[in-house]
């Protein structure tokens, strides 16, 4: 299960959960390649794995954009010679109820996690299927994969997606050596969770403690957060798992929030 000199792609990589990704997958001796909508800021990560000993670039990618996704994973086969991981896990929150929640932010949604997902899958795996070496394909989904949450119709629409997708590429792939899963973690205090808990206090007309310890922690085994690193090292494990024996299953990383 070894990630040495794999190539590993990772979208959102510039922050939050993609970035300890990146580090901890070059730190096992993969070459990753940091794919974020902000170039300047997936060019810094880049450079501090480097700078780290590992070996990074970094890629401009708007993962709705279909010219954009095919050239970003040209540009990684063109310049590290292939690609044999791929993380799909660009994504965005926007909370709201059904009834307020502007068709715009649904259709904006929809398109970074279940467009994103598919345009880079579809682009990575013809290179993984042309190389004749598969690969593994990881997508971040969510608790909100099995589970539903007040507030966030198109992510957990977009999340129980993910499944779908994973489980037809596994079928498609499995001939031909690419892996498909899908990682759920549960709430992990990223900026990204951090922005949600004032929003779910005000929608919600609760306090922000409340939102911590009743809405998001309330079914932990615990009452603890998800880790950067907890996530992380599931992904990393995905990606070096060598056989079509892990394939098309979703691995929750929640604290034992949902149980499947």
């Amino acid at each position: 299960m070894s990630l040495k000199d794999k190539v590993a792609l990772i979208t959102g990589a510039a922050s939050g959960i993609g970035a300890d990704c990146a580090r901890l997958m070059a730190s096992q001796g993969a070459k990753v390649v940091i794919a974020d909508l902000n170039l300047g800021a997936a060019q810094a990560m880049a450079d501090e794995i480097e700078a780290a000993g590992g070996v990074a670039i970094a890629v401009g990618m708007d993962v709705t954009q279909e010219d954009a996704v095919d050239a970003g994973i040209d540009e990684t086969v063109a310049k590290l010679g292939s690609i044999d991981v791929l993380v799909s896990n660009a994504g965005i929150q926007i909370v709201k109820p059904i009834e307020e929640y502007p068709f715009a932010d649904w259709k904006k949604m929809l398109a970074i996690h279940l467009d994103g997902a598919f345009l880079t899958t579809r682009a990575a795996i013809r290179h993984m299927y042309a190389s004749g070496r598969g690969g593994s394909i990881i997508y971040m989904g969510s608790v909100h994969s099995h589970e539903a949450s007040k507030l966030k119709a198109p992510y957990v629409t977009a999340k129980h997606g993910l499944l779908g997708l994973a489980r037809v590429v596994a079928k498609e792939g499995g001939p031909r050596g690419v892996r498909a899963n899908v990682v759920c973690p549960g709430f992990v205090r990223t900026p990204l969770v951090d922005k949600q808990i004032p929003e779910q206090a005000a929608a919600l007309g609760i306090t922000e403690e409340q939102v911590v310890k009743d809405v998001m922690l309330k079914d932990t085994v615990d009452g603890e957060f998800t880790t950067v690193a907890d996530v992380a090292q599931t992904v990393a494990f995905l990606a070096g798992f060598e056989s079509n024996a892990l394939t098309g299953q979703s691995i929750i990383v929640s604290h034992g929030w949902a149980m499947k």
